[in-house]
């Protein structure tokens, strides 16, 4: 028997998990390439970013641009530690929780725990962006 899709393709919770999770790993890994732009591309035109290190409110892919130009030269891989999916529709999705970043160089490499939370929209073409994105150092820290 096969299930209905709804008109995103996802047909459940879990399916919003696999796209939360792929969505994560492709930012992570655009993080790795040290290229701001390539980071920046994956943000809207109109985002709003509040950043773990910078106490600026940055707004779209310029903005995003500009933050990953000081945050890459730290050499960031993020890992996610906890977080919960919340579907709003079949175009939007929030994802929030913790995760930590192990930065600096090879040889002395730090971990910085934030919180965070991603709103994530499908653009026109079908492809996942970043519409806001949200994180701050957790109050223990």
């Amino acid at each position: 028997m096969k299930r209905q899709t709804n008109q995103s393709g996802l047909e459940n919770k879990t399916d919003f998990e696999k796209v939360a999770t792929e969505n994560f790993s492709r930012w992570n890994k655009l993080l790795k390439t040290g290229d701001p732009q390539q980071v920046a591309s994956l943000y809207t035109e109109d985002a709003t970013f509040l950043p773990t290190v910078s106490g600026d409110f940055k707004k779209g892919q310029n903005g995003a641009k500009e933050y990953f130009g000081h945050f890459l030269e730290k050499k960031p891989e993020g890992r996610i530690i906890e977080s919960v999916i919340q579907t709003i529709d079949e175009q939007h999705y929030l994802q929030s929780g913790k995760y930590a970043f192990e930065v600096g160089p090879q040889d002395n490499r730090t971990t910085l725990h934030a919180r965070f939370t991603f709103l994530w929209q499908r653009n026109k073409q079908g492809n996942w962006e970043i519409a806001h994105h949200h994180s701050s150092f957790n109050p223990e820290e």
